[in-house]
């Protein structure tokens, strides 16, 4: 299996790279946000040709269930801002007759990350306001997780045909934006003993 690493920062895998680089698995780091994913990402495709194309990244979380520090993988994902407002309700691109927002990735036959399944939102501009936070629960009613790439990485690999997975590491709730109460350190921490381990086993079966 030859994988492609994917990463909106370096900082998220800086602690995976010697590692990727040892055992030759490319890295790509997009930048942060859908519209920086889909180029990057589309651009290193139409040069190379993966087996896999893993996003991996941290993560806010709708679900208080899950510790901070929890790694999850992400199985469906939809751009929550590609729509119509009409009043206080939201169209989403299906119901204006524009195709689809929600996307699901192609697996890779018998490849199981172990992780627990969450469905995730992609967004512009991440949540920090109550307000906004309920009205976009209520649209999106099982989402339990927000990352500003998911989706982007997902439509690209669907545009390809690729199998892609999505596993991201929890650093904070969606919540009003309390930065005291996060803990990226413990989120990138476990994202790379789940990246070093999964390619592990994955590589010498």
């Amino acid at each position: 299996m030859k994988p492609l690493i994917v990463a909106a920062t370096r900082e998220e895998i800086a602690s995976s790279i010697p590692f990727l680089e040892r055992v030759q698995i490319p890295f790509l780091i997009t930048g942060v946000g859908m519209t920086a994913t889909a180029y990057s990402l589309g651009r290193y495709l139409a040069l190379y040709k993966p087996d896999i194309v893993i996003n991996v990244g941290i993560a806010g979380s709708f679900n208080k269930d899950f510790p901070l520090g929890t790694v999850v993988e992400i199985t469906k994902d939809t751009f929550a801002e590609l729509g119509a407002e009409d009043g206080d309700s939201f169209l989403t691109l299906v119901q204006l007759g524009f195709g689809e927002s929600t996307y699901t990735p192609k697996q890779y036959a018998g490849l199981d990350t172990g992780l627990p399944p969450c469905q995730g939102i992609t967004v512009n501009k991440v949540h920090g306001k109550e307000a906004s936070i309920e009205a976009v629960k209520s649209i999106f009613q099982n989402i339990q997780i927000e990352t500003m790439e998911g989706a982007a990485v997902f439509y690209v690999c669907q545009q390809e045909n690729l199998p892609c997975l999505q596993i991201r590491a929890l650093s904070n709730y969606v919540e009003k934006r309390d930065k005291s109460t996060w803990n990226i350190p413990l989120s990138i921490k476990n994202l790379n003993i789940w990246i070093q381990s999964f390619l592990k086993k994955v590589l010498n079966p």
